[in-house]
């Protein structure tokens, strides 16, 4: 159990956040989660709740924000400390995906990505890596498998994921003579609604789900239950002597070439 322990989770309002909040919710953490959607959030607070009878209401901050503003990231960090008096674990969890090729890209479209899935995560670990410093914490910081391969139409999603993978590395090597870990999922295709909000229709979206089938050695894609049970691993004591790694959490995706 992680009694007393406190983790701060972005993105919690829907998919691998949501997930990842609930397990931690299992594990006994108190929680401050955030979110852009006020009701989506509660109602992870509700799942969290019903996933740990010893958590109270009082256990489970809920933060509305949008990640992209750099006060919205200020104020998650300092309501969850005021509220806790401590931190334990940065999950951010927070991202959107574009699609689109080089040549018709939006600059601005870049710019916003760019913003939510790399800059916010680099503005929360500055901000609570002095009270990790505290706790002798750790973050675990969402990416990606295309931060590992390349992919074509997905371009800006991909530098976003790979900054991520450096970013974690290198934090890694800075923070660790202070006692905080720095690590990273990798996920390859999780079924959240991550890919319709970029714009794909159901149709599409369950002919990529099978497509997917074939690109991941295991035959499937996955959940994002499975990839929050690989982040809490990260973030425990079991993980102790595990730094700097981008662990991918993609049923043998990375590692698959054409044939």
């Amino acid at each position: 159990m992680a009694d007393q322990k406190v983790a701060l989770i972005t993105g919690a309002s829907s998919g691998i956040g949501a997930a990842t909040a609930v397990h931690f919710a299992k594990l006994g953490y108190k929680l401050a989660i955030c979110g852009r959607n006020s009701a989506a959030l509660a109602e992870t607070a509700t799942h969290c709740l019903e996933a740990n009878d010893k958590l109270s209401a009082d256990n489970v901050l809920q933060l509305s924000g949008d990640m992209s503003v750099e006060k919205d990231c200020e104020d998650a960090v300092k309501k969850a400390v005021e509220k806790f008096n401590r931190l334990d674990v940065l999950i951010p969890c927070a991202g959107i995906l574009t699609t689109g090729p080089l040549e018709t890209m939006s600059m601005d479209e870049y710019d916003h990505l760019m913003n939510i899935n790399c800059r916010s995560i680099i503005l929360l670990m500055k901000l609570c890596t002095p009270h990790l410093i505290e706790t002798k914490g750790n973050i675990v910081n969402v990416s990606s498998v295309t931060g590992l391969r390349a992919f074509p139409g997905v371009l800006s999603y991909c530098i976003s994921k790979s900054a991520v993978d450096q970013l974690t590395r290198c934090s890694a090597l800075e923070l660790a003579p202070k006692g905080v870990r720095v690590n990273a999922v990798n996920p390859g295709v999780i079924i959240t609604h991550c890919h319709k909000r970029a714009g794909m229709t159901e149709e599409a979206y369950a002919k990529f789900l099978e497509h997917s089938k074939t690109t991941h050695a295991l035959g499937r894609p996955g959940t994002a239950d499975e990839v929050a049970k690989a982040i809490a691993f990260l973030a425990s004591d079991d993980a102790s002597f595990i730094t700097g790694v981008t662990l991918p959490v993609d049923g043998g995706r990375g590692i698959m070439c054409p044939r």
